[in-house]
Formats: C-alpha cells, structure tokens, sequence
C-alpha cells in the first residue's frame, strides 16, 4: 500500500505541475499579447487626438495671424477672407495627411 499511496502523491504532483504549465502557458499566449496591444492602441489614440489638437491650434493661430496682419485691408465685407484661408490651408494638410496613410508600401 505504501507504494501505491506515493504513486497517487507523485501523480497528483504531476497533475497539479501539468495544470501550473497550461495556466502559465495560456496567459503568456494570450494575455500577454492582449496587454501589448493594449498598450498599443492606447499611445495610438493619444497620438491621434494630441495630432488632431495641434492641427486645430495651428490653424487656428494661422487664422489669427490673418486677422492681426491684414486687419486693414480685409475688414467690413472682407472678414471672412481669412477664415477661408484657414480652411484651404487646414484642408491641404488634411490631404497630405490621407494620401500618406492610404500610400501602399513598396
């Protein structure tokens, strides 16, 4: 009986490593990768959101220099000159923008 009793412990032993395997197993598989991409995804999005702030305040301090500089000769029925001119500008850098993403690589 004694044998039997530490055949039942060693194959209990190894029951319990083979499970500790498979656990530690599956979460370097799958959590692992799932918290990179996490991490991923999140810098992504703070990327996009701090690009898109900048470019609103960059156009919008293009159209102030616009307003501050030609406030002369672009006011009355002028003043919306400026604002125009902010938009084209804003819409250039938003098409050098989407044809640099949707470039295929080499």
């Amino acid at each position: 009986m004694a044998a039997t009793r530490r055949e039942d412990e060693s194959m209990r032993d190894v029951g319990s490593d083979l499970a500790k395997l498979v656990l530690a197993y599956a979460k370097q598989e799958t959590l692992d990768p799932l918290k990179a991409l996490g991490r991923f995804a999140l810098f992504g999005v703070l990327g996009a959101v701090f690009t898109v702030l900048g470019g609103f305040l960059l156009s919008l301090a293009f159209l102030r220099a616009l307003q501050s500089e030609f406030s002369s000769t672009l006011s009355g029925s002028l003043s919306w000159v400026p604002y125009v001119g902010a938009i084209a500008v804003a819409s250039v850098f938003v098409v050098v923008a989407l044809t640099r993403m949707l470039k295929t690589p080499r």
